[in-house]
């Protein structure tokens, strides 16, 4: 199984119960799909170089990796020279949705990859399971709905993050009602 992980770059420090999901990737040889920013790609990075885990593959744009601790084997996704700023980076985050059987973000509310990730996920069928730093909880999310759903949990600014992303992959999307995930209940 190919799990997909990623979350924002302004986290520090990686929570214990994430390490224990991480743990339980090597115990499973499940193969780690991890990016190349500084944040939780290098956090996570640093746990499996830690714990001398040899199955990541971590995805760089143009092939270029700001971060490879473990020296891991690095998929080169290719850009166009003229994508630049969010565009350059989200499209290695699709390409590593799209190679993935599973997501696994870390998501503080407020970042923009982050949900583009979970709906980039939702939006290929996958699962996802969301560690929402703000209620300290996992969550998994199945469906499109359930995304938005847990974007309207952290409140206006993510609703409008989660509108803007995903009208803007997915244009022809039909308004919906937000109601709260049982979830969150």
């Amino acid at each position: 199984m190919k799990i997909f992980i990623a979350g924002p770059r302004v986290v520090k420090k990686l929570d214990k119960c994430i390490e224990e999901k991480l743990a339980n990737v090597i115990k499973n040889n499940f193969t780690l799909l991890v990016g190349d920013a500084t944040g939780v790609d290098k956090l996570t990075q640093q746990f499996m170089h830690r714990n001398r885990y040899s199955n990541v593959t971590v995805y760089a744009s143009q092939g270029k990796a700001r971060n490879n601790l473990g020296n891991w084997e690095i998929e080169n996704v290719t850009v166009g020279d003229n994508v630049k700023g969010f565009s350059f980076y989200s499209a290695k985050d699709l390409k590593m949705a799209e190679d993935a059987d599973y997501g696994f973000m870390i998501w503080n509310g407020n970042s923009k990859g982050t949900l583009n990730n979970i709906i980039n996920l939702t939006r290929l069928n996958k699962r996802v399971l969301v560690y929402l730093i703000p209620h300290k909880k996992f969550y998994v999310i199945e469906t499109i709905e359930e995304a938005e759903k847990i974007a309207f949990a952290c409140g206006g600014d993510a609703v409008t993050l989660f509108d803007k992303l995903n009208s803007k992959m997915y244009p022809a999307r039909k308004e919906s009602s937000i109601e709260q995930l049982s979830i969150f209940n």
